[in-house]
């Protein structure tokens, strides 16, 4: 039976490395896979899933009108897997489509994302995976106490917390930190103090 996985974690926890090792050991057995990523995210180039070791490869751009489970279906040959890079930006609609994939169509869909925004806010995206998701499956990053980081802090050029804004600001080491909750919590409340 294929599952629909997420995997998520705060920033720097290696999500689309390990997307891009998943794909690479289907392909590498000569397996079809679709790639997708959120168009908004131009980090490595729209339409690119990039790690910040060096790796990268192309992928679909989706945005909130894109038919998922309607591209998967018209791609060439039988596909093996579907993988989903910034998988928080993804519509509660859109969610469903990659269950149906999985349920439907038995195709694996392998979905990596953050689960909350920089206010600790749950994306819909990511709530909806939370809620329907058949494997739940949380990657590791470190907090600079060392503890476990779960929540991503936004800071300004200075490196200050920012507390206000809005919920999507596509950036990365330059805009995030990746904080256990302690760290997190209380450096958001200085900024909003």
């Amino acid at each position: 039976m294929a599952k629909l996985y997420f995997y998520y974690a705060s920033m720097n926890a290696g999500k689309s490395t390990n997307l891009l090792q998943a794909d690479f050991n289907y392909r590498e057995r000569g397996m079809n896979t679709v790639l997708f990523t959120a168009g908004i995210d131009t980090r490595s180039g729209t339409g690119r899933i990039g790690s910040r070791i060096g790796l990268d490869r192309s992928a679909i751009a989706f945005d909130a009108d894109t038919d998922l489970a309607a591209t998967v279906l018209a791609a060439e040959g039988p596909i093996a897997c579907v993988l989903v890079d910034e998988a928080q930006f993804l519509t509660a609609a859109q969610v469903d489509q990659l269950a149906m994939l999985a349920d439907v169509q038995r195709i694996p869909v392998l979905a990596y994302g953050l689960r909350t925004d920089f206010r600790g806010d749950l994306f819909p995206g990511s709530a909806r995976l939370l809620a329907i998701a058949d494997s739940l499956v949380e990657l590791k990053s470190v907090c600079e106490c060392g503890r476990k980081a779960t929540m991503n802090l936004r800071v300004d050029a200075s490196g200050k917390a920012v507390a206000e804004g809005q919920q999507t600001e596509i950036g990365g080491e330059d805009r995030y930190v990746a904080l256990c909750r302690k760290h997190f919590t209380e450096r958001l409340a200085a900024a909003a103090g």
